[in-house]
C-alpha cells in the first residue's frame, strides 16, 4: 500500500498502523483531508499488514473542526457535496473491519468530533476538549454527528451537546461516554496508551473474528434484530473457513481458555 498522501502521515509497527493529521496549525478538515482519509480508509481495510489502527492528530490538536473558509460562501449544491464527501470518508473509517482507536489530544471540535465518533474507541487526553459547536456557526454537525452520537451516548445528551455548542473537558466526556479512557501525562502518552491497547489486538487476536463481530455490531445497529441475528450467522459461519478458529477450539479443548496463538489465517 503507498498511504502517499498530503495531509495524513501512516506509519506501520507491529500490525499497528498510525495515522496522524498534517495540516498545521490545527488540522482543520477541508475536501482534501476527507479525501484523503477515505482513501487511507481503503487502504487499510485492504493491507494485510495492518490488524489495528490509531488516528490521531498529534500531541497537541486533533482537529478543531471544518475549513470555515472553504465553506462561508457554498450554495446549498456545494455544501452537499462537501458534505457527502466528508460523510463518506468517515463512513469508509467506521466500516474498517479491523480495531480503530482515536488518540484525542487538545481540540476535536466538530468535524474532528466526528472523526473521532468514527472509531470504535475514543481515548482522550486529560486537557482535551471535544464538542460540536456548528449551531453556534448558524448551522448543524454534517459529517455524522447528528446520527452517531445519539447512538453513542443516547439521545437527550447528544442534543444537549449538538443544541448548546459548548465545548466539553475529558472528564465531563468520560462521563457521557463520548470518550472511553482519559490518560494521563502528555499527548505522547495518549498516543502511547491507543498504540499500545491497538497492538494487543494486533498480535494477540484472530483478525477474521475480529472482523466479523466489528461487521455484525456496525450493521446490525442499523438495521432490524431480525436481519441482524442473518448478518451475525453469516459472519460466524465465515469463521469457521478460518485456521484461526481451528487453533483457537482445539487448543481450548486441551488447554483451556486463553492460551490460543493465533496465526491470522
Amino acid at each position: 500500500m503507498a498511504y502517499d498522501f498530503e495531509f495524513l502521515k501512516v506509519e506501520i509497527e507491529e500490525g499497528v498502523a498510525t495515522v496522524r493529521l498534517d495540516r498545521p496549525k490545527m488540522n482543520a478538515l477541508n475536501n482534501q483531508v476527507f479525501l484523503e482519509i477515505g482513501n487511507c480508509a481503503t487502504e487499510l481495510q485492504y493491507d494485510d499488514e495492518v490488524r489495528a489502527v490509531v488516528i490521531t492528530g498529534g500531541e497537541k490538536v486533533f482537529a478543531a473542526g471544518a475549513d470555515i473558509k472553504e465553506m462561508v460562501g457554498a450554495t446549498p449544491a456545494q455544501v452537499a457535496k462537501i458534505i457527502g464527501g466528508a460523510q463518506d470518508a468517515l463512513t469508509r473509517l467506521e466500516n474498517v473491519l479491523k480495531p480503530v482507536i482515536a488518540a484525542v489530544n487538545g481540540f476535536a471540535l466538530g468535524g474532528g468530533c466526528e472523526l473521532s465518533l468514527a472509531a470504535d474507541w475514543r481515548f482522550a487526553g486529560e486537557k482535551a476538549q471535544i464538542g460540536v459547536p456548528e449551531i453556534l456557526l448558524g448551522i448543524i454537525p454534517g459529517a455524522g454527528g447528528t446520527q452517531r452520537l445519539p447512538r453513542l451516548i443516547g439521545p437527550a445528551r447528544a442534543k444537549e451537546m449538538i443544541f448548546s455548542g459548548r465545548f466539553y473537558d475529558a472528564a465531563t466526556c468520560l462521563e457521557y461516554g463520548v470518550v472511553d479512557k482519559v490518560v494521563e501525562g502528555d499527548g505522547a502518552a495518549v498516543i502511547a496508551e491507543a498504540q499500545k491497547v491497538a497492538r494487543r489486538y494486533a498480535t494477540k487476536y484472530p483478525p477474521v473474528a475480529l472482523a466479523m463481530a466489528k461487521r455484525s455490531v456496525n450493521h446490525g445497529l442499523n438495521c432490524s434484530i431480525i436481519d441482524g441475528l442473518a448478518i451475525e450467522a453469516q459472519s460466524i459461519a465465515i469463521c469457521f473457513s478460518t485456521e484461526d478458529q481451528t487453533i483457537g477450539m482445539e487448543t481450548f479443548i486441551k488447554e483451556g481458555p486463553g492460551k490460543a496463538r493465533f496465526i491470522g489465517k
